[in-house]
């Protein structure tokens, strides 16, 4: 007698879960030319369903000043939205990204701080102008994201993470409401990268073998420096010695740096690394030398943090500042003044103000929500 493997199981289990959340659900699927959303697709062709699909039109506002892949994107999501017999539509929101995502990270710089517009991005832009625009015909949101949801024995719906800590894309999605989350299904986020290959490959999808997007989401090839002198220009400024109060050079201006920062300094006699900006007297203050203690921080605090199901007691937590694959254990309380005090176990480089910290569970398996670190 032959049975199943464990893996089998696993993925019968998987299906059947996936078939009575979406049966009888109007699901609207956001292709966007790459492979993981491509493999969404075939997700939910595989098992009978042809969801409508859509296609979000982002691209700078001249495009022939800068590189954009866009068209590339479309004639792909085209192809795979045709393969598997779905409709495709493409969604305009151009303008909101650039009054929306881009004003917000226009603001945060200029004032000093590190934006996170991918994480605007999702909140504003594809759960959010979609939305707006189209997804509200439909019970149901799917894209190719790698991240998990899970309902507890109360309905509530939770954020929780991808078995591929690389590709992990939790802290990318911290930042949307709880609405937003409750019409999000994730269909590909049981899977890790290399599976997601192997899928399109036997597929033959068009974009099998293509790369992943870097940098900013929509924005293509387009560099994130060049992206901000475009609205911000530039504004020369000292550098100085932390430790010494040496002047050692000049900046271009403050919103090119982060805090942490260490390469693209361009100055003699390194590694220099970025500590502190004061913005009223447009000083880039750096400290020299391999992994200054100054670079590092335990406690910070956080502001307007944003619980993504409920409000919920915390205090033995894991947390990231960045994207990374790793996890830092913390303690988290309740300030007087409304925000949130991290304690790391262990110190973190490059704690910037403006940086979204994404806190979860003691098993970083639930996302509790973020909240942006401030001074």
């Amino acid at each position: 007698m032959i049975t199943d493997t464990p893996r089998e199981k696993e993925l019968e289990t998987r299906d059947e879960l996936f078939l009575a959340e979406v049966k009888d659900k109007r699901v609207a699927v956001l292709l966007s030319g790459g492979v993981d959303s491509s493999v969404v697709v075939w997700e939910f062709a595989r098992l009978g369903l042809h969801p409508d699909c859509f296609y979000i039109k982002i691209g700078p506002e001249e495009k022939e000043e800068w590189d954009c892949s866009s068209e590339e994107d479309l004639e792909m999501a085209t192809a795979v939205a045709r393969k598997y017999g779905c409709k495709l539509q493409v969604i305009d929101c151009h303008q909101e990204y650039w009054n929306e995502v881009t004003r917000y990270t226009m603001d945060k710089v200029k004032a000093g701080f590190t934006p996170n517009p991918d994480v605007m991005c999702n909140r504003l832009i594809k759960f959010g102008a979609f939305d707006e625009k189209m997804g509200h015909n439909y019970d149901l949101i799917a894209t190719g994201h790698y991240a998990q949801t899970e309902t507890d024995e109360n309905g509530d719906k939770w954020l929780v993470t991808s078995p591929d800590p690389v590709k992990d894309q939790t802290d990318f999605l911290a930042q949307i409401e709880s609405w937003q989350l409750r019409k999000a299904i994730f269909p590909i986020g049981h899977h890790i990268k290399n599976e997601i290959r192997e899928i399109a490959e036997e597929e033959h999808l068009i974009n099998a073998k293509r790369k992943d997007s870097q940098g900013i989401c929509f924005l293509g090839q387009i560099n994130y420096n060049d992206y901000i002198r475009r609205y911000l220009g530039e504004k020369p400024g000292d550098v100085i010695e932390m430790e010494t109060g040496k002047r050692i050079g000049t900046h271009k201006g403050l919103w090119f740096h982060t805090i942490g920062q260490r390469k693209g300094l361009g100055f003699g006699g390194g590694p220099w690394f970025v500590i502190k900006k004061d913005v009223e007297k447009n000083i880039l203050y750096v400290s020299h030398g391999y992994d200054p203690q100054t670079a590092y921080k335990k406690d910070f605090p956080l502001q307007d943090f944003h619980f993504l199901t409920r409000e919920v007691a915390m205090q033995k937590v894991t947390f990231k500042i960045r994207h990374t694959p790793e996890y830092h254990p913390a303690t988290i309380e309740k300030l007087e003044d409304g925000r949130w005090m991290i304690h790391s176990e262990e110190a973190i480089h490059g704690v910037a103000p403006g940086q979204f910290c994404v806190v979860y569970d003691e098993n970083h398996h639930r996302c509790y929500g973020s909240g942006e670190i401030t001074v």
